[in-house]
């Protein structure tokens, strides 16, 4: 038996293009590659997560014209895919499975992840029994997503009759996550006996990226077959039954790619999709000679194109003559245009401005904070007048705790290291580089500054980076109190110090852009914390 996975990207809410994507997609499986089955990932129908649009009327209409849809064009071809069951008052995760241009079958998903990223029980009712379906002679056991992550789904599939387990998925990317995948997958063909396919989706969706690498496993726990990360595939499995026993025949097996590559394969994903997807012509950067603008500004690039980037210098009275010397050094290694805007005119005219306002007040971070308002604000007017995205450059260790400027660093719609710690930025810029050197080496080996004094560095305010970082693991990640963080070895001032950054910074990060998932807990959907609190 020939079975066609489909790992693609669905847009969200894109109902209709979906639909036309799938019957294309099916067409392609049949008459290209003779499958005799197509499986798509888990709501490939309306896209994951459709969160609130599930709420709206038009939202179940939609949904039906568009199976009907599907249905007339599904011949000499089985096809699974998933999408929400509007069923009276009830609504559910469902997949279907449509034979001879029927949806004769469906499965609802028995377990219904409600916690980090996940809403699924404010939206959806839980399934209560297994699905085994036929196709070409062998009966697959269906689960979507959070079903493998349990025994009892898999074991009703396999009591009732399954001889294969199915599972697709729309599972969001972490860090090394995939490796996680392999291992559970494992666990359940140990309790079951039965080989596995999982079905995943790719593609950048906000602050979620879902990265592929769809596998199949033996019933042995062997991976047999592959497809990569974060490329959309079509890809042949051929089944192979004898008697009562199935098995995959082995196919191509994809290498996995090693951790810091991930990484910044999961960022480019990220930004290709949310430029693209939300119809932007390209990107704007705000190019500082410094660390976190030139990663940001290698990955948009190597996601976009070099025309479709443009850089902008914004240099002031603070600014190092070797930051414009390498930023410039960078815009042309990557080919990419740029512009100088001097600040200093405009910062002289608000200071000038708020004088009489600012009389009997030395000065302190306010003045700091309005050279970042100044480059705030030509990047947005350049954004509007364009209408390219602002990238923003602020990294997890500084929006942890609040070393960025509300209206000026943080102004933009999309931080793409944000949920990168900055000892994680040091090693994806020296990544980057083992590809083409493109970040020149100072930007790497130098001490990093904000620049918005005389000679300022990031240190001058904040513990060194490696030891911030372990801090802050500990207690956005690790979830440690205080006493636990310090027993760990840490001095007490220091981590009394973090955290009051972290809580008292919780108002910006209300107000920050959103940025790319990559750890098991960022800033955003993971993180609901209230601003006004006393803990």
């Amino acid at each position: 038996m020939k079975l066609a996975i489909a790992q693609l990207k669905h847009l969200i809410g894109g109902i209709e293009s979906n639909a036309k994507q799938m019957i294309e997609a099916i067409s392609y499986a049949r008459d290209e590659l003779n499958a005799d089955m197509i499986v798509f990932s888990e709501l490939s129908l309306s896209g994951y997560p459709p969160e609130d649009l599930l709420f709206n009327h038009a939202c179940k209409e939609r949904v039906a014209k568009a199976l009907d849809h599907i249905c007339q064009h599904v011949n000499g071809i089985d096809v699974v895919l998933g999408y929400p069951r509007y069923s009276e008052d009830k609504l559910f995760n469902s997949a279907c499975i449509i034979q001879n241009g029927k949806i004769q079958q469906f499965y609802d998903k028995q377990i219904l992840p409600n916690n980090s990223v996940f809403d699924e029980k404010r939206y959806f009712t839980e399934g209560q029994q297994a699905l085994v379906f036929n196709s070409g002679g062998i009966k697959f056991g269906l689960l979507i997503c959070e079903d493998i992550w349990a025994a009892k789904p898999s074991q009703l599939a396999k009591q009732a009759g399954a001889e294969v387990l199915l599972s697709i998925h729309a599972s969001p990317f972490v860090s090394q996550k995939i490796i996680k995948r392999h291992a559970i997958a494992k666990q359940r063909i140990d309790e079951t006996a039965l080989p596995l396919i999982y079905v995943p989706s790719v593609g950048g969706q906000d602050e979620l990226i879902f990265d592929g690498g769809a596998f199949v496993m033996n019933s042995q726990g062997q991976i047999t077959q592959s497809l990569s990360q974060f490329s959309e595939e079509i890809s042949l499995l051929c089944l192979n039954k004898q008697g009562p026993k199935v098995e995959p025949l082995v196919g191509e097996i994809a290498t996995l790619i090693e951790p810091v590559a991930e990484l910044y394969e999961a960022l480019k994903l990220a930004v290709k999709d949310y430029i693209n997807k939300n119809h932007f012509p390209g990107a704007i950067i705000g190019l500082s000679g410094g660390i976190d603008s030139a990663l940001t500004l290698a990955i948009a690039v190597d996601a976009l194109g070099a025309d479709k980037v443009k850089a902008i210098l914004m240099p002031s009275r603070f600014t190092a003559d070797m930051s414009i010397e390498d930023a410039i050094k960078q815009a042309e290694a990557m080919q990419v245009s740029y512009q100088i805007i001097e600040i200093e005119p405009i910062y002289e005219s608000l200071i000038n401005s708020l004088s009489p306002s600012f009389e009997g007040h030395a000065p302190d971070l306010t003045e700091e904070n309005l050279q970042a308002r100044c480059r705030g604000t030509l990047l947005m007017a350049l954004s509007n007048k364009t209408g390219k995205l602002v990238l923003t450059t602020s990294n997890k260790s500084e929006v942890a705790v609040g070393y960025s400027t509300l209206y000026g660093d943080m102004a933009g719609g999309f931080n793409v290291l944000k949920d990168l710690y900055k000892t994680q930025v040091y090693q994806l810029a020296v990544y980057r580089n083992k590809q083409s050197q493109v970040i020149p080496e100072r930007v790497i080996s130098r001490a990093p500054s904000a620049e918005l004094r005389h000679n300022q560095t990031d240190q001058d305010s904040l513990p060194d980076y490696p030891t911030l970082d372990a801090i802050l693991k500990a207690y956005i990640e690790d979830n440690l109190s205080e006493t636990e963080i310090i027993e760990k070895g840490f001095a007490p001032s220091m981590v009394s110090q973090v955290i009051h950054l972290i809580k008292r910074s919780e108002y910006k990060r209300y107000q920050a852009p959103i940025g790319p998932k990559l750890s098991q807990r960022a800033f955003g959907k993971d993180w609901r914390n209230p601003v006004t609190s006393a803990f």
